[in-house]
């Protein structure tokens, strides 16, 4: 499959055209992502308290299980999450990152990292004492991802 950008200074918004000989699963399995994308930019739903609450995706902190729920962490407050942690990989734009079999993270939030190779690092965020484990496996590819910030629009 090839894939291509071009940028155009004179849209005024994105535009994703997907060219194909025929509608098959792949196809659309593209097209719904890129539509799950689309539509998780800005809110997603969660609960608390047996109410659902619309949240803006880019105050989230990280999701993490555990006890076999997924709770979503903000600054200041915990929601539950219907979803699994692999269904919201697949949803959640580029800002968010696995970097535990149990935890996703936003980049935009991390305001520190305690790099340690052999076990565990730690990232911490800004304005609230909750930090999350960066297991080795993931290491590497946090370490890429938060040196290229500006690609994605971090700080």
């Amino acid at each position: 499959m090839k894939m291509r950008i071009e940028i155009d200074a004179t849209l005024e918004e994105e535009e994703v055209i997907i060219k194909c000989r025929q509608l098959n699963k792949k196809v659309s399995d593209i097209q719904q992502a890129l539509s799950n994308i689309s539509d998780c930019e800005n809110k997603i739903v969660l609960e608390r308290d047996g109410k659902e609450y619309f949240i803006q995706i880019e105050d989230i902190l990280f999701f993490e299980t555990q006890d076999k729920k997924v709770f979503v962490h903000t600054e200041e407050e915990v929601y539950y999450s219907k979803n699994k942690l692999y269904e919201l990989e697949k949803i959640l734009p580029y800002i968010f990152i696995r970097v535990s079999k149990s935890t996703i993270l936003n980049i935009r939030k991390v305001y520190s990292i305690s790099w340690n190779i052999p076990s565990s690092s730690v990232v911490e965020f800004l304005h609230t004492p909750k930090k999350v484990f960066v297991s080795r496996t993931y290491y590497k590819v946090l370490k890429e991802r938060l040196a290229n910030r500006e690609e994605f629009g971090g700080d």
